[in-house]
């Protein structure tokens, strides 16, 4: 398609785009009301259970778009593909409008100088449910321009035309999408037009293979670390080891004169080597000698103690009824989880190459609109000039929302003017990392005579998540008054108790942390759901009873009581012990999505084995359920693997482990026989599917344990005590 003259009723692509629909955050515009308490906590209530539409960024003509002379379409992706299968569900919403097959969409990132870039990010498993209406929308109107140039060029009625695949007949004629698109140099720009009803649907709401397979399969280089340039240099960036070192000389003369090396940079914040070679480039990194300074020894029970409910600044971000007193007859946990790093498969990497003022970046990342105002910014070039080329991610979960690595890339190909390439070691990764926040959390809850709990209060700590990133500005959290990603699973689901509160308490650390995939959800849910386990065993109540009763009848309290019962009818869930395997249950609603989940346990030795799991999740309409059984399954393995396993220490004031293995995650051989993933669909649109099955896995398997061992597990990774080895 093509981008054409001025007129209100000529496309062009800007246009073409505006009248896709498209929307914005509201959020951000109440801002009369910023000390006003009850009505901030109203807000988090809605950031924590938004489904955050795409937004877009017009600063120029984009394409969203092509028609191909093979009659192919390609369609440049906003949304980054890092295993989540994003490409084939839009190519799949995309067909549907189009009325062509599936396998003639062919898609693709959109590069920022070209393409329609999403302003905010992808991530928060918003890129389905943002695009389901404007993506539909402008294929929609694409369908309409092209029947409206069809019967103009066949001399026809667009009444009497039909479409097959991307192929228009009528009066005994035929011409395909590229024949009708050739040569067309102004366009009609339809109203958006009806769109199909579901019951038309021939792509949505089907098990479509991935679109994306192939390329992954034969090992293309579609990844960042593979991005290359002609002639390209390769770079390696002095980092400290010590947290919270700064930056006070450096000494490079060793370095400047050893083999391959073309020039060593040093900048108020890092200290950059080009080399020949990498291996060149980091030989002279190691010759280096750095002075920092403002660094502690800090250890983890340094951090533990920092991350304690009364520290920090304290949101009461939800209440209904009376608080809990000193004198009231009520139970108490503690539960604590670790830090962890998002430990993905591929290292951040980027090549970048700036030819006067302009710059080319090619890189792995979640935030391309973020990502080229830091470069244009730090390079004083306009950001127009500048491209960034999204490539594949290799694993995501949040660690490549921010990407200030182009930044140094660029800096260093402006000082020798050639394309360079530089990644992180894996070292470097896992000292760099923006690691998930440790928790500490204090819950209270009362039982009356009957066993039904009259109050529940939940207080929990957390480092930054959202505040203080790329993303999310300081004053949007002030005007919040909490950060908007720890909160996430803190809230408290069963508003049938009486009496209820949760209060989020905020710590700075000093070390960086942020996003990672589900947020606050994990620890949150561990911890509420761990509790309710408990106060289920002391109220003599099955634990799925025991929920149910407490949950209110809203929308989503109907949709959460269906998952629930659904998982417990699909696992057969009894609080028997048969076979020395016990049923842990867990529920939770993360972003509008409700998810119940039975783990089903051993305990052998001091090992923790993990044998079925059984997820019932409803996110609404399911574009592609295959798709969302697989990100079921993946978010059940990771979860597993954060709850038993990982863990970040502080030795010495460094971060520790730095590679794989020491830093234990689950195996193959860890993975469970069997994930059976039942799919509700409460509503008639798309929800978030990536990060709500995270949620219930850390509960239910600490659940489980419980009736195994009688041992109330409240740490994260789950360790078995020594009293309960058998």
């Amino acid at each position: 398609m093509s981008d054409k003259k001025n007129g209100s009723k000529k496309v062009s692509r800007r246009k073409f785009l505006i009248k896709g629909g498209l929307g914005a955050i509201g959020v951000v515009a109440i801002g009369a009301y910023i000390f006003r308490n009850p009505i901030r906590r109203q807000i988090l209530g809605v950031v924590n259970s938004l489904e955050a539409p795409y937004t877009d960024n017009t600063d120029q003509p984009m394409v969203w778009f092509e028609v191909n002379s093979d009659n192919t379409i390609v369609l440049h992706s906003p949304k980054m593909e890092m295993g989540q299968g994003t490409f084939t569900g839009i190519a799949q919403m995309a067909a549907e409008e189009l009325m062509v097959g599936i396998e003639q969409i062919h898609v693709v990132h959109a590069a920022s100088a070209t393409g329609n870039v999403d302003s905010f990010a992808t991530g928060g498993s918003t890129s389905i449910s943002g695009l389901w209406q404007p993506l539909r929308e402008l294929a929609a109107m694409l369908r309409v321009m092209l029947l409206n140039e069809a019967a103009r060029k066949m001399n026809i009625i667009v009444e009497e035309l039909t479409i097959d695949k991307g192929i228009i007949s009528g009066g005994g004629d035929k011409m395909t999408y590229a024949q009708v698109a050739e040569g067309v140099v102004d366009w009609e720009i339809p109203d958006v037009p009806v769109l199909k009803d579901a019951k038309d649907y021939k792509y949505i709401g089907k098990p479509i293979s991935r679109v994306d397979l192939d390329a992954k399969v034969y090992g293309d280089p579609i990844f960042g670390m593979d991005a290359e340039m002609q002639g390209m240099l390769y770079g390696a960036v002095v980092r400290p080891t010590k947290i919270g070192a700064t930056f006070v000389s450096a000494d490079i003369k060793e370095a400047e004169g050893m083999p391959g090396v073309v020039k060593i940079i040093v900048e108020n914040d890092f200290v950059g080597v080009i080399a020949n070679s990498i291996i060149e480039a980091e030989h002279a990194k190691e010759a280096i000698k750095v002075v920092w300074e403002s660094y502690e020894d800090l250890s983890t029970a340094d951090i533990i103690g920092m991350m304690t409910v009364g520290n920090g600044n304290s949101m009461v971000i939800q209440k209904n009824g009376q608080s809990l007193v000193e004198d009231d007859d009520f139970e108490t946990l503690e539960f604590r989880s670790p830090i962890g790093a998002h430990a993905q498969i591929e290292p951040n990497g980027v090549v970048a190459y700036v030819e006067g003022d302009k710059a080319t970046v090619k890189i792995s990342t979640q935030v391309v609109s973020i990502t080229r105002k830091e470069v244009a910014k730090r390079l004083d070039i306009d950001v127009e000039n500048v491209n960034i080329i999204p490539t594949y991610l290799g694993g995501g979960f949040g660690r490549r929302l921010h990407t200030p690595h182009a930044v140094q890339a660029a800096l260093m190909s402006k000082a020798v003017g050639k394309p360079v390439k530089y990644f992180f070691s894996r070292k470097e990764e896992f000292q760099h990392d923006m690691f998930r926040p440790p928790t500490h959390h204090v819950i209270k809850g009362k039982l009356n005579a009957e066993g039904f709990l009259e109050a529940l209060e939940h207080d929990f700590v957390s480092g930054d998540v959202a505040t203080d990133s790329a993303l999310i500005p300081n004053a949007l959290t002030n005007f919040l008054g909490a950060d908007v990603g720890a909160i996430r699973g803190g809230f408290i689901q069963y508003t049938a108790v009486p009496n209820f509160k949760a209060v989020h308490w905020h710590v700075t650390l000093p070390f960086a942390t942020s996003w990672w995939r589900s947020l606050g959800l994990l620890a949150n849910t561990f911890a509420m759901e761990s509790f309710m386990d408990e106060m289920a065993i002391k109220a003599k109540k099955n634990a799925v009873d025991f929920r149910l009763a407490l949950i209110g009848d809203d929308a989503i309290d109907v949709r959460l009581k269906n998952v629930i019962r659904a998982a417990a009818e699909k696992a057969n869930y009894t609080e028997d012990i048969i076979d020395g395997r016990a049923m842990g249950f867990a529920a939770s609603i993360d972003a509008n999505t409700p998810c119940a989940q039975v783990a089903e346990v051993s305990v052998v030795g001091n090992e923790i084995i993990v044998h079925k799991v059984t997820v019932a999740m409803d996110p609404g309409l399911a574009v592609n359920p295959d798709q969302i059984r697989a990100q079921c399954e993946g978010s059940v393995i990771m979860g597993m693997s954060a709850v038993l396993y990982e863990k970040m220490e502080v030795e010495n004031g460094e971060l520790t482990p730095t590679i794989y293995g020491p830093y234990q995650m689950a195996l193959m051989k860890n993975a469970p026989k069997e994930i059976d993933v039942v799919l509700l669909q409460g509503k008639d649109t798309p929800g978030a599917v990536g990060e709500p099955p995270l949620g219930p896995i850390g509960a239910a398997i600490a659940n489980a344990v419980r009736r195994l061992t009688g041992e109330r597990l409240t740490e994260l990774p789950l360790k078995i005590s020594k009293n309960n080895l058998s």
